[in-house]
């Protein structure tokens, strides 16, 4: 059986200014590498959220069309799939999206589990009801791909899904920071590895100081193969990464270990 083949990138970078320059330049390489699809971290398209808490509403919902319509142009002009959080405005209200720019068309999936903490209230400060909710699902070049937000790793209920659906690819957005590099290593792999998937994971770079002290967002962009195995990742600085998922070993990985099927056959649990 041919083993088909689908080159994916990730690109870890602090937040984009509204022109497209950057842009450009890592898509132009993803491009040489014939990705058909490139990934951007959390809090990139935006200001990072503890800044938007503080942006005037009317600044966010401008930021936010421009770098909607920059991302559309790019997908167009390099006939490659975007896939980026964005943080979207309508109607005086604040949503948080995962967006999908493929080829000049729009799609987005709203991301349901939000992070409720004191020192980052996500779910006190966005809306909700604006689309489908995360986890959603897109197909590039025959391969089924999951896109869910960062923090929605930590959800079980997702990842059930997510095998239900037996996606190949599961793209994982993120703004990790403070000393969470190897819980959030050893958590995806574990996921990948029970989930039959891969896990490309795309994570914010630089730093933002508050009167707490600084943030400072790691990178360690990496992708995860079915086996639960790291595959390769990037350091803490602003760079690209490119990785090929595979089907043949996809149809390994489920065959050896077969929990979807497991799972399926034993039905609910009383």
């Amino acid at each position: 059986m041919e083993n088909k083949i689908l080159t994916v990138a990730a690109v870890q970078l602090p937040s984009l200014p509204i022109e497209k320059a950057k842009l450009d330049y890592y898509l132009a390489i993803a491009k040489s590498k014939k990705a058909s699809l490139l990934l951007l971290p959390e809090y990139v398209t935006n200001l990072f959220f503890k800044e938007l808490e503080k942006t005037p509403l009317g600044l966010v919902e401008d930021q936010a069309k421009m770098q909607k319509e920059n991302l559309l142009n790019l997908s167009r002009v390099y006939n490659i799939t975007i896939v980026s959080p964005l943080v979207w405005v309508e109607k005086k209200k604040i949503y948080k999206l995962m967006a999908v720019f493929d080829k000049g068309t729009f799609k987005a999936f709203e991301q349901h589990a939000l992070m409720p903490y004191s020192h980052w209230n996500e779910k006190s400060f966005f809306d909700e009801g604006y689309c489908h909710k995360t986890p959603g699902f897109i197909t590039v070049d025959g391969f089924r791909i999951a896109v869910v937000g960062g923090f929605e790793l930590h959800i079980d209920a997702f990842w059930q899904k997510i095998r239900d659906k037996k996606a190949d690819l599961v793209l994982l957005p993120t703004a990790s920071t403070f000393e969470s590099r190897a819980r959030w290593r050893e958590v995806a792999k574990t996921r990948a590895f029970l989930g039959g998937s891969y896990i490309l994971r795309a994570n914010r770079v630089g730093e933002f100081e508050s009167k707490e002290g600084k943030w400072n967002f790691y990178g360690d962009s990496f992708v995860i193969n079915p086996f639960g195995e790291l595959d390769s990742s990037l350091g803490s600085n602003e760079e690209i990464l490119i990785a090929e998922i595979s089907k043949k070993e996809l149809s390994e990985a489920r065959k050896v270990w077969a929990f979807g099927k497991i799972s399926s056959s034993m039905g609910s649990l009383q």
